[in-house]
């Protein structure tokens, strides 16, 4: 989700907080609404919904929002939405993975292709670029929330694979089918996650010069703002050159 993609540390501030909180607020919204949707409408019963919702208070969603965001799953019963994935490779060829929740595949691929276009990238067949991936479970908390020590104990004792330590937050990575499984047993001891998702990480991160990260990190920004682009994942690291 927009603010989670692996790219998000080489954003530039531009001054457009609002506009980035309600496209926030959207993309959560609608994953919300999908979930309750395709599951039980209590999240205590639905995993998918309870890392929804959770997501959506990190992110200071108000109340009435997340509400309404649940009710929409009954009132939109002819409004279909299906989780569609597109590869390709950037500026500078850099891997790109785009995950998106639309109602019009056809819209969302015109619109995924043309963006691709126009910064110089193109679009790929599946698997072009995801075998430079991962795909894991991956569950950040703020540090806040619990110490280094403690949710390392913890990290091993749910079963995860991995724990990572960075500025803000702590990351617990796990094979994507125990996502779910792991989550249960961290929310024993912790109240508050900053999201709970599926990503794509990286193999190996491919660094570019400093003169193609401004044009690159635009490019992902514009798939990012899309409205039908729920996450954005690449291979990107800022080069020394």
């Amino acid at each position: 989700m927009a603010g989670h993609s692996h790219w998000a540390g080489i954003k530039h501030k531009k001054g457009k907080a609002d506009k980035q909180r309600s496209k926030i607020f959207s993309k959560l919204s609608k994953e919300i609404t999908v979930a309750a949707k395709l599951g039980d409408k209590d999240p205590d019963m639905n995993p998918r919904l309870r890392s929804a919702i959770q997501a959506a208070r990190s992110a200071n969603m108000p109340k009435e929002n997340i509400k309404r965001a649940i009710d929409k799953s009954s009132t939109n019963i002819g409004e279909n939405f299906e989780n569609m994935r597109y590869e390709g490779f950037g500026p500078d060829k850099i891997a790109v993975i785009v995950e998106t929740l639309t109602d019009n595949k056809n819209r969302t691929a015109s619109k995924i292709r043309t963006i691709f276009q126009k910064n110089g990238g193109s679009l790929a067949t599946s698997g072009s670029a995801s075998h430079n991936f991962n795909q894991l479970g991956v569950i950040k908390i703020n540090k806040n929330e619990i110490s280094e020590e403690k949710v390392l104990e913890l990290a091993i004792d749910s079963g995860a694979g991995e724990c990572i330590t960075k500025e803000d937050f702590h990351e617990i990575h796990c094979e994507k089918s125990e996502i779910y499984n792991v989550k249960k047993k961290l929310e024993l001891k912790i109240k508050n996650f900053i999201s709970t998702e599926i990503e794509w990480i990286p193999l190996n991160s491919v660094e570019i010069s400093k003169k193609q990260i401004e044009i690159a990190t635009e490019f992902l920004e514009t798939l990012d703002n899309d409205d039908d682009v729920q996450n954005v994942y690449t291979n990107l690291k800022i080069g020394n050159s």
